[in-house]
């Protein structure tokens, strides 16, 4: 048998194993939410070496501004949440228990990974710094693994709101979003207007809660059936005119992602502009919903979808150590290696990431045939080893945390 006919008998397999009340269309938007994660980092962060050889990170955003748009598309963590909005109302209602334990179960998959992959971080370091890894990339590493899990705990808070969004989202429909967009620009408006001289930093931290929970809020009304063709459209037009307003009137950096040594950032915490950005793409995600379920009907665009989804968790917390795994190398038997270790700060660097992609891929794959496990419950791992897990992740978590 050859290959292409393997894998159109193992998708044909999975097609066959679906149930039929499976929501493919909203798999498939958590599965294209997920990619852009990495592919995100991956394009839009980069190195340098120093003379020591160390790791440095950079962004090619500093350089070349025309990139900046590409962040739009990259940046769908507003449909990530929107998804998951979706998908945990109706996990709620269907619940075999309590919500507390329907909580704790939401919360342990979701840890397990990231003890995982913290920890082993934690017993990783040691040994490459005694095998001559600079501490310089030492230190970029643990912020590059550590970058994407904030998204966890933000995840975990807005999810145990979720009997809330439920009862919003019943009286109120896909409105009872509007308040968190009223909180989110009446800080940015303390923030950024006339009086930003007289305002604390840390009012900024108010947009971290309401930022992430409106997309949410908005799965939630959608899961509950309260947003429809019409409410999609307003949420498109509505989403994008206001992006427009606040990038053209209102001077919004235009990059979605932090830029290094940039006086203002949209994603951290979130800014009026990334809410316009998820309303925009959530109402393109209801409209697209019926197209994209007839797309995945088909086995061979569905299977994928699949194994990207029961590995999310894998994808979310391995995928920068695996830019990482080609990056160290390369830096400490090559030096610089373009578009992997040279300076982003031209056309040229992007074009020769973009060759890195599938390298980048094939890793994390290999990767996630070992880490797959930590998204596994752990019913064979003994009390002592979950301990331990613990307790090197939180050595590694705070080691990473003091170099911010």
């Amino acid at each position: 048998m050859s290959a292409a006919a393997g894998l159109r008998r193992a998708a044909e397999r999975i097609d066959r194993r679906t149930p039929a009340h499976r929501d493919r269309a909203v798999d498939g938007l958590r599965a294209l939410a997920l990619l852009a994660v990495p592919v995100g980092h991956w394009m839009l962060g980069g190195f340098t070496v120093d003379a020591d050889g160390g790791l440095h990170n950079a962004s090619p955003l500093s350089k070349v501004g025309a990139l900046a748009p590409a962040s739009w598309v990259l940046q769908m963590l507003g449909v990530f949440f929107l998804v998951g909005g979706y998908a945990s109302v109706l996990s709620y209602h269907r619940r075999p228990g309590s919500a507390g334990a329907w909580l704790r179960g939401r919360c342990a998959r979701l840890g397990r990974p990231v003890l995982g992959v913290a920890a082993v971080w934690a017993l990783a370091a040691p040994l490459l710094y005694a095998a001559g890894v600079p501490e310089a990339t030492l230190r970029t590493a643990a912020t590059l693994v550590v970058q994407p899990l904030w998204f966890v705990g933000v995840y975990l808070v807005v999810t145990a709101l979720t009997p809330y969004c439920v009862r919003a989202a019943r009286r109120l429909g896909g409105w009872a979003a509007a308040p968190l967009l009223t909180s989110v620009a009446v800080v940015d408006f303390l923030r950024y207007g006339p009086f930003a001289a007289s305002v604390p930093g840390w009012v900024a931290v108010l947009n971290v809660l309401p930022g992430w929970l409106f997309a949410y809020q908005l799965g939630v009304a959608w899961g509950e059936g309260r947003i429809g063709r019409r409410g999609a459209r307003l949420l498109l037009t509505g989403g994008a005119v206001l992006f427009a307003v606040l990038l053209l009137g209102f001077h919004y950096p235009a990059s979605m992602v932090g830029v290094p040594g940039a006086a203002r950032t949209n994603s951290h915490p979130p800014s009026l502009l990334v809410l316009a950005l998820a309303a925009a793409q959530s109402g393109a995600a209801v409209l697209l919903r019926e197209r994209l379920a007839r797309l995945l009907a088909r086995p061979a665009l569905w299977a994928p979808v699949v194994v990207v989804n029961l590995c999310a968790m894998t994808v979310l917390c391995w995928h920068q150590t695996a830019m990482l795994a080609a990056a160290v190398p390369g830096a400490a038997f090559a030096g610089e290696v373009a578009g992997l270790t040279t300076a982003p700060d031209s056309a040229a660097w992007i074009a020769a990431r973009a060759a890195w992609l599938p390298v980048f891929a094939l890793l994390l794959v290999g990767i996630a045939r070992y880490a797959r496990r930590f998204e596994e419950p752990w019913r064979r791992v003994s009390a002592a080893w979950r301990a331990a897990a613990g307790l090197l992740a939180a050595g590694f978590g705070a080691f990473a945390l003091g170099l911010a």
